[in-house]
């Protein structure tokens, strides 16, 4: 009998051993697990670390991009006219020229040629910058592109018709920037 209890302790023994050991398994996959979750939630934060810099980083730069655009556009404002004013500058040395020569002579038809000249090389110039003049004298009236100084009657011209300009309009890329001053025509009244 002995034997029996000594061989039911040593399986009680055994059996407490072996459960034991599972526990202590068990109890290692939780500490591997818990150790293999800091890992996980260590490399997350150092992504999300990486990526919070990364953002300060292009927030930065686009707010260096929105301040360089910025200036772009003041400068383009600022001297946007400047290929423009640097081909008026010699129709202006060519007036002042025009000025200096009329105090010095009696020659008038000199002066008007040279005035005339000076006024071509203005409008080639206005015209290299998309201005064009608007052609009035003999077309029907158009109140998009002529502004009515005077109406006159005229027997031999149909009615709203231009009969002369007062002042030239102009276009800029086809967009009135004045509109002709004109005198048209209108129907005599019967007495």
């Amino acid at each position: 009998m002995e034997d029996k209890e000594k061989r039911e302790t040593e399986a009680k023994e055994a059996e407490h051993e072996t459960g034991r050991h599972e526990e202590h398994k068990k109890k290692k996959k939780k500490d591997d697990a818990v150790e293999e979750l800091k890992r996980a939630l260590e490399e997350k934060e150092e992504v999300i670390k990486s990526l919070q810099e990364k953002m300060l980083y292009m927030q930065a730069e686009f707010e260096n991009y929105k301040k360089l655009k910025i200036k772009e556009k003041e400068d383009t404002l600022k001297f946007g006219n400047e290929v423009l004013v640097k081909e008026l500058l010699p129709v202006v040395d060519n007036l002042e020229m025009a000025l200096d020569h009329t105090e010095k002579t009696e020659d008038y038809k000199g002066i008007y040629e040279g005035v005339r000249i000076t006024l071509n090389a203005f409008l080639k110039v206005l015209e290299k910058a998309g201005v064009t003049r608007i052609e009035a004298a003999g077309k029907k009236f158009d109140p998009n592109l002529h502004e009515a100084f005077y109406q006159e009657e005229k027997e031999d011209m149909e009615p709203d018709t231009v009969i002369s300009e007062f002042q030239k309009g102009y276009l800029l890329n086809n967009r009135l920037v004045r509109p002709s001053r004109v005198i048209v025509s209108k129907k005599p009244e019967i007495q």
